[in-house]
């Protein structure tokens, strides 16, 4: 339907660009509430050890499927930029195969996590108290992983068509029957983190069936035709080019994210616990500069489409306004609310004081990290997707991992750890804005420039 669809390569942009985020934004605090409502649950009919377990396991799912998640990406940029230049065949072939692929993706990293999840949690040091709850919850987690997949793809579809809001309404939908399974399995049946894993699965499930039943109901060229589905091995390339870089830079995030798990469990229990308490807090800041980002690669992604350049800048200057503002405005939230809000995971006073470390480092210069994804969406809209792989890989998980093993192993404080977050997403974020000049002055050397050939129209494949 046209009022669920934008137009990004025409009329002002930082009105668009604040428009198309807010949704996502919205989307993601809604996950967060529902990953909070597991950690507050667990945390308090079942106590500081399952949540440490439930807590401890997002940067080992993350290492396991960031790097299927990220064809995620290439779809939505591969989709956006057909939609741009109004190539309708191109278009239908792309969402036919990205659907085939999130099938084929989600078995795969079904499979992987049900198999790595103890020698994973074993190999990062997870502590006898915490190890045996902790795979139980990362192998039914995993189970969920091919309807994940099916959203994750799906919800990047309806996104490179300028719909945020549908993928709202249907997440909005699924967590709150996440959270009344979540209540009823570990308050009512006891099931203690089983119960928190099985009703993540569960609305993950229904999540994806709205998803694709939108996408089977749509009347353009973004339709999912099921009895014709099929992987079209140019369009999987061109997928593959741009998300393959983008899933290996979020599994390289994710080894150094490992390596800082690591060291927060090597602090014991409660402080894993009061870690991964504060995790969903300052999660709630990431979530709303991420949103900023996915808004930075489709606006790109359009523009790139449409050859309309010009426009990529203005693009890149009013995500980055908008990223920083929000950023700083739901960090000092997070912040100077934190000993209030921690306290609804858990009312030991040690838990509290460890999660407020975390916050006054992470809550107040996550707008840093805002800026480093944005202008990496920035370059991945342009099809630039193995450069920005690079700068982050060397500047943000190299910085960290060597700060882990250099100012860390000098001073072995958790507030030491946790300010290698901040230097390398500073450093990253400078890099990252070098390559987009450069990159997009390349762009109007080229004289590519121009005007777009009229080519078929968005609604043409029946």
């Amino acid at each position: 339907m046209k009022k669920y669809e934008m137009n990004m390569s025409e009329g002002p942009l930082f009105r668009k660009i604040l428009m198309y985020s807010l949704p996502l934004a919205l989307s993601g605090m809604l996950q967060l509430v529902f990953n909070s409502a597991d950690a507050a649950v667990v945390g308090r009919f079942t106590g500081a050890t399952a949540l440490a377990a439930v807590g401890s396991t997002g940067a080992l799912v993350n290492l396991i499927v960031n790097v299927f998640m990220g064809l995620s990406v290439g779809a939505s940029v591969v989709a956006a930029q057909y939609i741009g230049a109004r190539q309708a065949r191109d278009i239908y072939e792309t969402v036919q195969t990205a659907m085939a692929a999130s099938v084929v993706c989600g078995v795969l990293v079904a499979v992987a996590g049900i198999t790595l999840s103890r020698p994973l949690l074993r190999l990062t040091g997870s502590p006898d108290d915490v190890i045996d709850q902790a795979a139980l919850y990362m192998r039914i987690y995993f189970v969920g992983m091919p309807a994940s997949m099916l959203y994750n793809f799906g919800a990047a579809i309806l996104r490179a068509m300028g719909d945020t809001k549908r993928p709202l309404y249907f997440l909005a939908a699924a967590s709150i029957l996440g959270v009344i399974l979540n209540l009823l399995f570990v308050i009512v049946f006891g099931m203690g983190v089983a119960g928190v894993a099985w009703s993540t699965v569960i609305s993950q499930t229904l999540a994806a069936a709205m998803v694709v039943i939108c996408l089977v109901r749509l009347e353009n060229s973004c339709r999912l035709d099921i009895k014709h589905i099929k992987i079209y091995k140019d369009k999987l390339m061109k997928i593959i080019r741009i998300g393959l870089p983008a899933g290996l830079q979020g599994s390289v995030f994710s080894i150094s994210n490992v390596v800082v798990q690591s060291s927060i469990n090597s602090f014991g229990s409660t402080v894993m616990a009061g870690n991964a308490a504060a995790a969903n807090l300052d999660g709630f800041v990431y979530t709303t500069t991420n949103a900023v980002y996915q808004a930075a690669l489709a606006f790109t992604s359009q523009n790139v489409g449409a050859k309309k350049h010009g426009r990529i800048s203005r693009v890149c200057y009013s995500s980055c306004a908008i990223a920083a503002v929000g950023g700083v405005m739901i960090g000092g939230l997070m912040y100077t609310s934190g000993e209030l809000l921690l306290s609804i995971y858990s009312k030991d006073p040690a838990v509290i004081e460890t999660g407020m470390i975390r916050l006054s480092v992470m809550a107040t210069t996550y707008f840093l990290c805002g800026l480093m994804e944005v202008l990496c969406g920035v370059m991945r809209g342009m099809g630039k997707s193995v450069l920005p792989m690079m700068v982050s890989v060397v500047g943000a998980c190299g910085i960290r991992i060597l700060w882990v093993f250099t100012v860390f192993a000098a001073h072995r404080t958790l507030l030491a750890l946790y300010l290698s977050y901040s230097v390398s997403w500073f450093v990253t974020a400078s890099a990252h804005f070098i390559c987009v000049m450069i990159a997009k002055r390349k762009l109007l050397q080229a004289g590519k420039s121009t005007e777009p050939k009229r080519g078929l129209a968005f609604a043409d494949v029946e």
